[in-house]
């Protein structure tokens, strides 16, 4: 039986008109002189349609669990306060201005099932990874809180010059939220950027964008790398050698990291999801082909 909840996505609405566009069904072409972010509306087809930007997120969605957790049934659609199903991914939008923005919870902090976003199913819903047809989980908990950066893609035909030439790994950007309170799967939180990691994983470029809450006590403190070793110290190291290692007891060689080995600047985070909501824009518009990935 289904089991519907609410969550609140707050908004600034010179924001979100800064950072939300509703489709058209005409041609498409983004609105001229427009650096915005793109998002969908819920009406939507599979014909060419044309960007127009303008501010119309409803900052306010619902949870909808569909079968039991920990089953293969399991699924966790986003729907709009009328009830249509809206995507995680296409829908939310990623920027809500002041250099904040939504992140989406897919692992809460201290678990192991491996959640995420159904980038190849229809409205993306949140469902547990599979492996041989069995669930996936990690061979310890995660410390932090885990989840993606809605409105971003990692370009797998794109070769990153700055990190060893890697591909980008065909998912939206993983972001590791290091705040106290421990997330719920599908919650949407506002963070603000702090590093980044560039993980190779198999030879494909993961990008880990490690944020904190707004609502986390010690969110004033930090706004920069070197604030997080001074005020979370031993975290950067420790996300490392987390994703660095995970695989390792199922056999599997230990991941790298570019960039030196260690976490870049905020500056450089920015830019890491600059570029990767840039690719994600379009990834929608089809100006890159979409593979098996859902775009609605």
């Amino acid at each position: 039986m289904a089991a519907t909840t609410r969550a609140a996505v707050t908004s600034n609405a010179t924001a979100a008109a800064a950072s939300s566009c509703v489709l058209l069904k005409t041609p498409f072409a983004l609105k001229r002189g427009s650096n915005a972010a793109l998002s969908f509306n819920d009406d939507r087809r599979l014909s060419k349609r044309s960007f127009y930007c303008k501010a119309i997120y409803n900052p306010q969605v619902q949870i909808k669990q569909e079968g039991q957790p920990e089953t293969l049934d399991y699924r966790l659609f986003f729907e709009d306060t009328s009830g249509k199903k809206i995507s995680p991914w296409h829908d939310i939008p990623l920027k809500l201005g002041d250099g904040v923005f939504n992140f989406i919870v897919e692992i809460p902090k201290e678990s192991s099932a491996k959640m995420e976003v159904a980038t190849d199913e229809l409205y993306t819903p949140i469902k547990q990874d599979t492996k041989k047809g069995k669930l996936r989980y990690y061979p310890y908990n995660i410390n932090w809180n885990y989840g993606l950066l809605p409105q971003t893609w990692e370009d797998p035909s794109f070769a990153n010059s700055e990190v060893e030439g890697a591909f980008g790994d065909n998912d939206p950007v993983d972001v590791v939220e290091i705040g106290d309170a421990r997330g719920k799967i599908g919650e949407v939180l506002k963070v603000k950027p702090l590093a980044a990691l560039a993980m190779i994983d198999e030879g494909e470029l993961d990008w880990k964008i490690v944020t904190i809450s707004l609502d986390d006590p010690r969110a004033s403190l930090v706004n920069d790398v070197d604030d997080v070793e001074k005020h979370f110290p031993g975290t950067l190291t420790a996300i490392r050698n987390w994703f660095r290692d995970y695989k390792v007891p199922d056999g599997k060689p230990a991941n790298k990291f570019g960039l030196g080995n260690r976490a870049a600047s905020k500056e450089y985070a920015l830019k890491v999801i600059t570029e990767t909501n840039e690719s994600w824009a379009k990834l929608v518009k089809r100006s890159i082909p979409a593979g098996d990935l859902s775009l609605l």
